[in-house]
């Protein structure tokens, strides 16, 4: 009993803890990695050696060493990201064997995971508000955090090291205390965990979290198919955006810049110096890149050369900003720069054929609240984070492919037999 409760530690710290490194070069040693070489023998004892993990990454590796052949990638970065994916790819596969393939089992766990985050959040908050340092300035606990201040006093960062990675980490869990609260349901929550994520979401002044939100809106109004539903979310969203864009000053200069990047292709030191300008530079490396190798990409590690070699820095009136330079600073970019048409292609039909609908006749069924709950935080990570295996992202891959795959095998229920929603 006690090994299974240190066990289940370990494996959600591994998702929720990326703000501890041991060192940085010749890659960043997160914690996660002490825990995959710690538990790794326990399940190669238990479960041998998987080879689902090795046939997914297969085309990825001869693609890889392709374009290593022909100068496109080294060695050195190739492998760097092809073991650790490979590593972290095979380690969640054995914690889905572990919980027996039970999505809302997994999903049970996650969500504990992410109030806890809330509750150490919303005291970070209050803590900041009292002047209480050691409350809301975890440096001393975490040495991959950050403190900025700035949003409503404080942007709400919890553990993690970056308050948009808090946003897109609770992307899940609000998606379920989204739908309790609309629909008056204590569905995996209860109420007030349903408030706490939610205010905490909101503390994070994350745009990528208020981006989950409005993917929250979308998904709900696709299985419940009331365009009165996406109305209000629309509305509740300008509103809200309008609020912060009057009284944030990082979230107006986060729209200003990204107008007039996207839209006016004004490259002033205003625009250039800011965080929006990391993800366009990254658009337009990778689109560059993608023209070039369109089917393959030029293999897992090497957009940073494809930045060296694209990037809009190399103008004399803009910035050597070098922010993101590895990942892309968004997935859908480093998939389309890494792995081509074949990346793109893959993901979207993993998306749209492992997607799990709400069957209106049977109200018993969660496993379409855990889809859809699991797509937001995939959507987020192909939005707006490039690193393929921080804070546990393979689990969440596994868990959404084992979701729709199993809802697949469970007949439909009667049409005549209409249960309560």
């Amino acid at each position: 009993m006690i090994r299974r409760y240190l066990l289940d530690i370990l494996i959600f710290i591994s998702v929720f803890i990326s703000s501890i490194t041991f060192f940085s070069s010749p890659f960043e040693g997160y914690l996660h990695y002490v825990i995959f070489l710690f538990l790794f023998p326990f399940f190669i004892s238990r479960y041998g050696v998987p080879k689902k993990p090795f046939q997914i990454l297969l085309i990825p590796l001869v693609a890889g060493v392709m374009h290593i052949m022909i100068g496109n990638n080294t060695w050195a970065l190739f492998f760097k990201i092809f073991i650790g994916v490979l590593l972290s790819t095979t380690f969640y596969y054995y914690v889905m064997q572990y919980y027996k393939l039970d999505p809302e089992k997994i999903f049970n766990y996650y969500l504990k995971g992410a109030v806890i985050v809330s509750y150490i959040g919303l005291f970070q908050f209050i803590s900041y508000m009292v002047n209480f340092r050691p409350g809301y300035d975890y440096q001393w606990i975490f040495n991959k955090w950050g403190l900025v201040e700035g949003g409503f006093g404080i942007r709400l960062n919890s553990v993690f090291s970056e308050a948009s990675q808090c946003g897109i980490m609770l992307g899940p869990a609000c998606f379920v205390a989204v739908y309790n609260l609309i629909f008056r349901k204590k569905v995996f929550l209860k109420r007030h965990e349903s408030i706490a994520l939610l205010t905490a979401l909101v503390l994070t002044t994350s745009s990528t979290g208020y981006l989950g939100l409005f993917i929250i809106a979308i998904l709900i109004t696709i299985n419940y198919g009331q365009i009165v539903n996406l109305i209000f979310g629309v509305i509740m969203m300008i509103v809200l955006g309008n609020v912060l864009y009057n009284y944030i000053p990082e979230f107006k200069s986060r729209v200003d810049t990204s107008i007039g990047l996207w839209i006016e292709k004004d490259y002033s030191v205003t625009n250039v110096n800011s965080s929006s300008f990391v993800l366009y530079n990254n658009y337009h490396i990778a689109v560059e890149n993608f023209k070039s190798n369109f089917l393959t990409g030029t293999g897992l590690g090497s957009h940073q050369i494809a930045f060296d070699k694209y990037t809009l820095t190399k103008r004399k009136e803009i910035l050597d900003i070098k922010f993101n330079k590895a990942d892309g600073n968004s997935m859908l970019l480093r998939l389309m720069s890494e792995t081509g048409l074949i990346g793109l292609v893959f993901i979207s039909l993993f998306i749209t054929r492992l997607y799990v609908r709400r069957n209106p006749y049977d109200g018993e069924d969660r496993l379409w609240i855990v889809s859809n709950a699991v797509l937001v935080i995939i959507l987020l990570y192909l939005l707006r984070q490039g690193n393929y295996f921080l804070n546990g992202f393979p689990l969440f891959m596994w868990l959404y492919y084992y979701t729709g795959v199993i809802s697949k095998e469970i007949k439909v229920p009667d049409e005549h037999i209409v249960r309560n929603v």
